[in-house]
This record gives structure tokens, sequence and C-alpha cells, in this order.
């Protein structure tokens, strides 16, 4: 770690800040990809990204079972954002913010991969895990929610508010993480003027 907190990078910096330039570059193209897509195309959950964070939100509702079923369901899309949240603080704590960066992506991410869940409480059309819709079987994990709540008639409004601030997240941390790139190679060219 560098003296002023920031991870400095191994090997050749240079070859390491052009595979972090490389990797922002495909999230921004994802991102793009997400946020041009509305929340009823489901388009976020054809994407290879749905399958990772899946593996996420069915492992928070093993991890919530102890908990009362209000809390088990819940924990399925609460483990889905947490666990980015966490690689992004393992990330900052080793002070590599662009690391961090990319959790905060990840985030961003998952609360946009949640808006079709959420928008599809009222009409229970997703295909589910089991290749049956809502509508099919018992209904799904925000149907209850919302239900239990009584805010079932706000699943558009609150679907719509997780793809905006999903979108916006994710907007934040490509910023963030061109900062971090611009200034690896600032640093890496002060240190050897002939890059």
């Amino acid at each position: 770690m560098s003296e002023d907190g920031f991870e400095e990078l191994p090997g050749d910096p240079r070859a390491a800040i052009v595979g972090r330039a490389i990797l922002w570059v495909i999230l921004a193209w994802l991102f793009l990809r997400f946020a041009a897509h509305s929340i009823a195309s489901n388009y976020v959950g054809s994407s290879f990204l749905h399958l990772v964070d899946l593996v996420f939100h069915e492992a928070g509702h093993v991890l919530f079972a102890i908990f009362p079923r209000f809390l088990t369901v819940l924990g399925g899309s609460a483990t889905q954002v947490l666990v980015p949240i966490v690689v992004l603080i393992a990330f900052w704590r080793r002070g590599d913010r662009f690391g961090a960066s990319v959790g905060l992506w990840w985030a961003g991410q998952n609360l946009v991969d949640l808006a079709p869940y959420i928008n599809d409480a009222r009409d229970l059309q997703l295909v589910l895990l089991g290749g049956h819709t809502g509508a099919e079987v018992e209904g799904h994990d925000w149907e209850y929610l919302l239900q239990t709540l009584g805010l079932m008639t706000w699943d558009h409004r609150l679907a719509r508010l997780a793809h905006a601030a999903g979108v916006l997240v994710m907007l934040g941390a490509l910023i963030w993480g061109a900062r971090e790139i611009h200034r690896s190679w600032r640093d890496s060219v002060s240190i050897d003027p002939t890059a």
C-alpha cells in the first residue's frame, strides 16, 4: 500500500491499469445495455450476471431461514444486494478503490436485477427458478412481501425506484472507477516519465 493509503499495483502497474480499463469498458457496456431496456422486458434476467445474482439470492433464503418467514423471504433479495456491498467494503479496506467501485457497480446491477421481480408482484408472469410462473405456483417473494406490507399496488413504482436507483449507483460507480484508473495512470507516469 502506498503512503496515501491506496493499493500499489503489483508487477507492471501500466499492464494492471490497462486490465482495469478493459474491465471498466465491459462494465460500461453492460450498464448501457441494462439502462437501455425497460423493466418489463426483463433484459437483465437473461444476462449471465442474473445467474450469478440468483446464487446469492437463493443462498440468502437459506441464511435467513432461522428468522420469521417475512425475513426469510426478504433475505433472498437482501443478500443479493448485500454481497456486492461486502465486496465493496473488502476492497476498500485493502485500499483498492477501483475494486471497491466494481463492488458498488455490482450492487447497483443487483437493484436493476430485482426490479422485474418487484414489478411482477401482481402479474406473477415471470418464470421462476423451477420453470413455472408465480401464477402457476404459490406466488413469489415480492408478491408475498408487498402483500404482507399492504403495498401490493406499489409494485410498479417500487420496481421503477429500484431500477432507477440501480442505474444511478452503476453510473456513479463507473465515474468513480474511471477516476481511479486515471489516478493510477497519472501516478504510474509520474513514477516513470518515459511512459
